[in-house]
């Protein structure tokens, strides 16, 4: 049967034309397998026992195992070998005695194996390229190939075992055969018998009887010493004396293949160690079914299931094989839940070692580990969970190395084989931790969700190492691109890459992930965000201003942030919480909050700038009239510049927040301005500080033997006051009367400007990206609320403190110090009205059109209020008759007149507005003296009651003059020149005749 192997032995191609010479010596088992990180699970041995020993002893074996399967002996190989070329015909199997044992049944290959079927796998019509059976070559002409017709034949190729050797063991079995009348296989130990039965003229030399005997003596020592079935006693003899046996015989070999003294006493030690009893009732030896020593020997049978040709698929013959392989378990121990497992690892070890390409072997194996699951939950045989253990354990640590990094080990080329990896790994936790793990069974078993456990483990995993990954590159490509112009920072590049990455793994993975765990896009999201989360928190930590490169990253980290949280969302629709707890684990990276508060950490900048400027401005302000042509301060046209500035340069920020920021930074800029209209207002006083304080009442002196004596004091203070008048009046301080206009100009042009700096920022809104329409429609919110109020506050208050100024303090030597001091004649309104047409001219050429109307209707309402304070409360110096009421009236109609000035001044119906009062109270200076009293009386007694019959109560002064009012009445009286008045006052009031 050379012809079989001469296209399978190791270094040759299955294809090569020339024959190699014929093998006669044991060969290692050759193989294409690749893997190099998977151990086997099913332990190691204790002895240097090497791979192609195990299986030319578990060819040992199954030769033996399948010999007992029928009362027929062996027959060679060569005695069913047939050099015919029709190996196909049905007919050969004629060739072949009816009575022939079981390892020379018919292969059946055209029936499609119930097994593979059960796996999954496909048969050979299936496969796009058909396979090479084993141990068929192409033909040199015709094309036809010879293949294995019986399941001995195909065992013997499988495992590769030459055929002398083959021929050697089946002649030493017959030989064994014929002294086992009554008795089974599994009663005997093969590898003792082997030796009693051959002897060195069986072999082609020395070198091979040696490695044979030597290989025979270690499986001994294995399973009788190393790993007995039958734990050792260590005071038993026969161990001890076994074991110097072995020792001796591998140093010197001893003489096999003869009934001799060394013989029986290696069968002596044996036997009396195989025939120890394990607790059942059986005659077996023991000395193959030790653990690990028979799964070793097993998982070797298993192999030859798969194609020597074609590792990756099974051998169309695999039905009949493996009714064979099972004659084993009486031998090796096994049944069927350490077949199940050990078929289990022997299916995945192919599929990893065959390069992970042929998916059928990977789906095979996670049907047979569902039949490993329903045997892990009926045994409690702690020799088989630990192996269990081992196995799947094994399994589960190759898939989690893949599965941990998922990123890193699939990609288009093989993310096909990922569910089965996924669905493998997975089968192999929920084994350990359901039916291994005691932790599991402490628990409900519905407060653990291995599956979904183990997804969210490896999702977690593979997003942070994918993660850290896209960092380090993120940061690669800042240090190359440092020095290019505005190279992009670091966490905005990364942010950018994650998003891809979740887009990906959306896209790729989460689909297949999803069968374990309805929320596996959500999760891996969740572990992005999170992961981002760490570098954006310490890098918003750290900043301390706004910059360009901050605003850059904060704007990435919040398009990262809502792009997953959206993803999130998509994928938890139909979830029972609706995403709830996914999206809790992602608290916001406030990058938006952040970037608020940098910008207005950037305004108060500016404003605490801005304010300090206002201080410092104002204090050197010298409020000069001819600064400017319009007549208003440089410091205001200097504040609006820098405001203008600000809102420019907060638009050009690169925020996303405009419209949401910018109230922050124009209620600060309003509040500047306030500031700016307060202090410039603040020390030019009001319509009250010019105001003089009324003297005391007194009665009129109605002699004139006085009036040259208060013309005198009041000349002498006069001439005081008009000195310090004209001191002011030439603006030697920034409180005169130009100054104070350039104030007032100030303040209305700040207002006014107020109008252009909303519509500017209206146009900034509308230019802004990410304004929307309804933030520059709804125009309250982008108002100057306190400056335009403080500027009509302030402008009203000026021009009342001018208007006041002008005619009490800087005109008082003219209207309090003379105006109807003396004789009435000398001392008339004519002097008041030139000085205060000489202030209305300044004014009108100083002050800002918009706002002179107002304050010469301030000085109007000033001079009509000092008349009237002349004639009611002027003092002693004053006294009146009502033949004097014809020159009072004359002078009223006269500062009329100045201020209508024959139609160019104020309107007349504002002079008329303004003008009523005093209007109202001169006709009393026409009325006599009696009925002034009586008038004064019943006022009196209807303001006070009852109360007032007794005696008159003196009036308090209201300084709201009125000819109905009692101190307007009483006023009058006192400066009646009338002894009737001057009676009347001393006999109510006793009012003095001077101060």
């Amino acid at each position: 049967m050379a012809h079989l192997f001469r296209d399978l032995s190791l270094g040759h191609s299955k294809r090569e034309s020339t024959q190699p010479p014929l093998q006669t010596k044991p060969q290692p088992m050759p193989s294409k397998l690749t893997s190099t990180d998977l151990q086997s699970p099913l332990g190691q041995l204790a002895t240097q026992l090497t791979d192609s020993d195990l299986q030319l002893t578990a060819y040992d074996v199954f030769l033996a195992a399948c010999r007992t399967s029928s009362s027929k002996p062996f027959s060679t190989s060569a005695s069913f070998n047939s050099d015919s070329t029709s190996h196909h015909s049905p007919s050969q199997n004629h060739n072949h005695s009816p009575n022939s044992p079981a390892l020379q049944c018919s292969l059946t290959s055209a029936a499609a194996s119930k097994m593979k079927k059960a796996l999954g796998l496909k048969s050979p019509g299936s496969s796009s390229s058909s396979k090479t059976s084993p141990g068929s070559r192409p033909g040199s002409g015709q094309g036809k190939s010879k293949r294995p017709t019986t399941v001995g034949e195909l065992m013997r190729i499988q495992i590769r075992v030459p055929e002398t050797v083959d021929s050697r063991v089946r002649r030493a079995l017959l030989r064994v055969g014929g002294g086992l009348v009554g008795r089974r296989i599994e009663s005997v130990v093969l590898p003792l018998e082997l030796l009693q039965q051959l002897k060195q003229s069986d072999f082609t030399d020395q070198q091979e009887y040696d490695a044979w005997q030597k290989r025979n003596l270690k499986v001994l020592e294995a399973g009788l010493l190393l790993h007995p079935r039958v734990p050792l006693d260590k005071s038993n003899n026969a161990s001890q004396r076994l074991r110097q046996i072995i020792h001796a015989a591998l140093d010197r070999p001893i003489e096999t293949g003869k009934n001799n003294e060394s013989m029986q006493v290696l069968r002596s030690a044996v036997m009396s160690l195989a025939s120890r009893s394990d607790g059942s009732l059986s005659d077996s030896c023991h000395w193959a079914d030790g653990f690990p020593l028979n799964l070793r020997l097993y998982e070797m049978l298993l192999e030859t299931c798969f194609d020597i040709n074609d590792e990756t698929s099974i051998v169309e013959e695999v039905d009949e094989l493996m009714e064979h392989i099972k004659k084993t378990w009486v031998i090796l121990g096994i049944n069927q839940m350490l077949h199940s497992l050990c078929f289990t690892w022997v299916l995945f070890h192919h599929f990893v070692a065959t390069g992970q390409v042929e998916m059928d072997l990977l789906y095979a194996a996670d049907r047979q580990l569902a039949e490993v699951a329903k045997d892990a939950k009926t045994t409690k045989d702690p020799e088989y969970s630990k192996i269990l253990s081992s196995t799947l354990s094994s399994i589960l640590g190759w898939a989690e190395k893949r599965l941990l990094a998922y990123h890193d080990t699939f990609d288009s080329g093989n993310i096909y084989t990922m569910q089965g990896i996924v669905s493998l790994g997975v089968s192999a936790a929920k084994i350990l931790v359901e039916d291994v793990s005691t932790e599991y069974r402490r628990k409900r078993k519905g407060e653990v969700d291995v599956a979904r456990n183990r997804i969210d483990t490896y999702i977690r995993s593979s997003l942070r190492t994918a993660f850290a990954q896209r960092m380090e590159k993120a940061d690669s490509s800042r240090r190359a691109s440092k020095n290019q112009p505005n190279p992009l920072p670091v966490l905005a590049i990364l942010a950018k890459d994650v998003g891809e990455l979740a887009v990906h793994e959306k896209q790729v993975f989460s689909p297949i992930l999803k069968g374990w765990h309805p929320l596996a896009a959500g999760v891996a999201v969740a572990t992005l965000h999170a992961c981002y989360a760490n570098e954006i928190k310490q890098f918003i930590s750290g900043i301390m201003e706004l910059t360009p490169d901050a605003v850059q990253v904060l704007r990435a980290a919040d398009t990262l942030e809502k792009d997953l949280v959206q993803i999130a969302v998509e994928d938890a629709v139909d979830s029972d919480d609706g995403g709830k707890a996914i999206i809790r684990e992602m608290p916001p990276y406030e990058a938006e909050a952040a970037i608020a508060n940098l910008v207005k950490g950037w305004i108060k900048t500016r404003l605490d700038r801005l304010k300090e400027w206002v201080d410092r401005n104002l204090q050197q302000e010298v409020w000069n009239p001819q600064a400017n042509q319009d007549g208003y301060a440089p410091s205001a046209v200097e504040i609006l510049r820098i405001i203008d500035e600000s809102l420019d340069a907060f638009f050009q920020l690169p925020i996303p927040t405009h419209p949401a920021l910018l109230p922050d930074l124009m209620a600060g800029l309003d509040r500047c301005l306030q500031y700016y209209v307060i202090k410039a207002k603040s020390g030019c006083g009001s319509r009250n500080t010019y105001i003089p304080t009324m003297p005391a009442l007194t009665r009129c002196e109605t002699a004139s033997k006085f009036q040259g004596v208060w013309k005198k004091k009041e000349k002498s203070q006069n001439s005081q006051k008009r000195n310090s008048q004209v001191a002011t009046m030439n603006g030697d301080n920034s409180f005169g009367i130009p100054q104070l206009c350039v104030r007032i100009n100030t303040l209305h042009s700040i207002r006014s400007e107020m109008d252009v700096l909303e519509k500017r920022i209206i146009t900034h809104l509308r230019n802004c990206e990410s304004a929307h329409v309804e933030d520059f429609s709804n125009g309250l919110s982008k108002k100057f609320e306190l400056t335009p109020a403080a500027c009509v506050e302030g402008v009203q208050q000026l021009s009342e403190a001018v208007a006041y100024k002008i005619v009490f303090h800087d005109l008082s030597h003219v209207l309090w110090d003379g105006l109807y001091v003396g004789e009435h004649s000398s001392s008339r309104i004519d002097p008041l009205l030139q000085e205060l047409e000489q202030n209305l001219l300044i004014i009108s050429e100083t002050v800002h059109e918009g706002v002179r109307t107002r304050i010469i209707t301030d000085i109007m309402k000033a001079s009509c209020d000092g008349f009237l304070l002349v004639l009611l409360a002027g003092g002693p110096s004053r006294a009146f008759t009502r033949q004097d009421s014809q020159i009072i009236e004359d002078d009223f109609k006269a500062i009329k007149d100045l201020f209508w000035a024959n139609g160019d001044g104020l309107p007349a119906d504002l002079i008329d507005k303004f003008s009523a009062t005093v209007r109202g109270v001169l006709p009393l200076f026409r009325t006599d003296t009696e009925s002034l009293i009586e008038r004064f009386r019943r006022v009196t007694l209807e303001t006070y009651g009852s109360s007032a019959k007794s005696r008159l109560p003196l009036p308090p002064t209201s300084g709201q003059w009125n000819p109905t009012e009692p101190n307007t009445l009483l006023r009058v009286l006192c400066y009646r020149n009338d002894e009737t008045a001057s009676k009347f006052l001393k006999k109510t009031y006793n009012l003095p005749k001077k101060l």
